[in-house]
């Protein structure tokens, strides 16, 4: 693994931390100002911007501390000289979610750029399959 694909790798998984620890300031710590995130819930176009994607975090952490779950099960980095793409699958749900749907898991896209000398994330998906068709 090259040096650029384990800082990438270390920086989702600190920022997966964060998310569980419901640190604001350490998820929002390395994404860009025109960060752009796709999440589960609405709203469907997105939202663009950091201020945009800091108001999306309270509700989720609230939702959180009723016992849900974070946490990295699988994680691939590709870097490059200045862009790089990672894709994981987290355990994200109650234990209640788990007891339904043991297989359920979030599946997370990052884009990332470099930014005088260091990586942020410039794109941020999250998504779950559709249940309706699970075999």
């Amino acid at each position: 693994m090259s040096g650029d694909e384990e800082q990438v790798r270390t920086l989702i998984l600190n920022w997966v931390a964060a998310v569980h620890a419901g640190d604001l300031d350490a998820v929002l710590a390395d994404h860009a100002a025109d960060v752009v995130m796709f999440d589960v819930p609405p709203p469907y176009e997105g939202v663009r911007g950091i201020d945009a994607y800091r108001e999306t975090w309270p509700p989720f952490f609230e939702w959180q501390a009723r016992g849900a779950a974070f946490e990295t099960e699988s994680l691939e980095v590709t870097a490059g000289a200045e862009v790089a793409f990672a894709y994981a699958l987290l355990r994200c749900g109650t234990p209640q979610d788990f007891t339904d749907r043991p297989a359920q898991r979030l599946r997370l896209t990052v884009g990332l750029r470099k930014e005088g000398g260091r990586w942020v994330v410039a794109h941020e998906h999250h998504s779950f399959p559709d249940p309706g068709d699970a075999r």
